[in-house]
């Protein structure tokens, strides 16, 4: 093999052709990669538009829902304050008893009240007084009286009736034990 010898210029030629061509070829390169960059960019300008849109439309339904759903828990709440906001006092209890008692044509023959305590119906901290009777009259009389007792305390209910029916050949009359609640709201 024979050796080339090269002058100095032809060398210099050389070596900046190469460097050229390389040069060129690492333009072209990274020329491509700008463009691509360039249309990434603009897909995830695209793209999170998009997103925020659809982000923002359903934050704002979910804030309208939430927003409908307080105000109608809030209406409900103020409905049961109106409903409770009487003060339940043992007396007064009692009064309604015996005139409940007097409409539905039945005898009291004992009754009772437990001191006013407390509890908690979905969230709201109420009074509560526990009433407890004996009564006596005709059975019509005496289921009328249980009816005529959830219909009258707006905020009470009878929880227990033991209605016990004598021998009918017999002087006595049916009695009935019978023990209810009485919730109350005081506003503070």
């Amino acid at each position: 093999m024979k050796n080339f010898k090269l002058s100095k210029t032809s060398w210099l030629i050389l070596t900046t052709g190469v460097f050229l061509v390389v040069l060129i070829g690492l333009g072209v390169t990274r020329s491509q990669q700008i463009k691509e960059q360039s249309a990434l960019d603009e897909k995830i300008k695209t793209s999170q538009t998009i997103i925020d849109k659809l982000q923002t439309t359903e934050l704002l339904q979910q804030v309208e829902d939430l927003q409908a759903q307080v105000e109608e828990e809030q209406t409900l709440l103020e409905e049961a304050k109106q409903r409770l906001n009487q003060t339940v006092v043992s007396a007064d209890v009692t009064e309604r008893f015996f005139d409940i008692a007097d409409y539905s044509n039945v005898t009291v023959l004992n009754i009772g009240t437990s001191s006013i305590g407390t509890d908690t119906v979905d969230g709201v901290h109420l009074s509560l007084t526990t009433l407890t009777s004996a009564v006596q009259g005709d059975l019509y009389d005496i289921v009328d009286f249980v009816i005529n007792l959830n219909h009258g305390y707006p905020t009470g209910f009878v929880k227990t009736t033991q209605i016990s029916v004598p021998d009918p050949t017999g002087a006595e009359l049916p009695t009935a034990n019978i023990q209810m609640a009485v919730y109350s709201y005081e506003e503070k």
